[in-house]
């Protein structure tokens, strides 16, 4: 199987990015959303340029696919460099009583300054960034109460910055997933795509399932084996995916690869994290 670099900048990424960057001249906080599995990866490389000095919140969502323990310890690790660590789960509502209250501090520090300078008060400008598909328009409605966001279960859904309204004293700004024009990570990059927050057209189903194969097998040899019925261990995850095919898939190695990604991104193999912090990986 030949290996392609993952490569993923749709257009709307890029016009969408520079409207991003416009309004974020106009915001007070920011919710930097990450994909809990894969905490360090779903980091964008850009982040520092593009948040600068704001206050920032980072939201770890997806909680219902870690393991509690696992989530406690990324949330003690990241609190070292950020001070506001959330755990939420978009689908549940876990976590945003949290965000509203990181929200209502920043309103009154804001307008605390505000006051001192003469300024009558207003709603504090809350931007929400974070890759595609790690649940930004979904958090958004949560807080919101209705569905007041376009939000779906794959990347690339929102294509344009959109102001909300969440209360009198909250203003949140949705954006698409922002993108590195180039993934110098190609290890990041692999991850992002097990998880599905790359689009579809930017990599080779067969080449990132098998690497998902080979990032699980140390974790869950057993699950594998009851899943799909045949012994995992010794295999790569090529010569997986060709086993797999021939026993369940007529032979398309690509369908054998699709059935894999989907268990994983559906939770059908358990709450699996691919990434732990330093204190979690011996």
């Amino acid at each position: 199987m030949s290996t392609n670099q993952i490569q993923w900048y749709p257009g709307h990424v890029a016009r969408a990015r520079r409207q991003l960057q416009e309004q974020l001249r106009q915001v007070d906080l920011v919710f930097e959303v990450l994909d809990a599995r894969i905490p360090q990866s779903c980091q964008h490389p850009d982040r520092a340029e593009l948040i600068k000095d704001r206050e920032r919140v980072v939201v770890l969502n997806r909680s219902d696919m870690v393991p509690p323990r696992l989530l406690r310890s990324w949330q003690i690790y990241l609190q070292i460099e950020y001070p506001t660590v959330v755990i939420t789960n978009a689908k549940t509502g876990e976590g945003v009583r949290d965000l509203l209250k990181a929200s209502q501090a920043a309103y009154q520090r804001v307008n605390a300054r505000r006051a001192g300078r003469g300024m009558l008060a207003r709603p504090v400008r809350a931007a929400v960034i974070g890759f595609p598909n790690v649940g930004k328009s979904a958090l958004i409605n949560r807080l919101v109460g209705k569905r007041a966001v376009a939000s779906a279960a794959k990347p690339g859904v929102t294509r344009q910055v959109h102001w909300v309204r969440v209360a009198s004293e909250i203003e949140l700004l949705d954006s698409p997933g922002i993108m590195p024009v180039k993934f110098n990570d190609q290890e990041a990059a692999m991850k992002l795509a097990i998880c599905d927050d790359i689009g579809s057209l930017g990599y080779s189903v067969e080449q990132v399932a098998a690497r998902a194969f080979d990032l699980l097998l140390p974790i869950i040899p057993e699950r594998l084996e009851t899943r799909y019925h045949f012994e995992p261990q010794g295999l790569t995850g090529e010569q997986w995916l060709a086993q797999h095919a021939q026993l369940h898939h007529q032979d398309l190695t690509k369908k054998a690869g699709e059935q894999l990604l989907q268990d994983y991104r559906r939770g059908h193999l358990g709450a699996i994290a691919l990434e732990f912090p330093p204190s979690d990986r011996d």
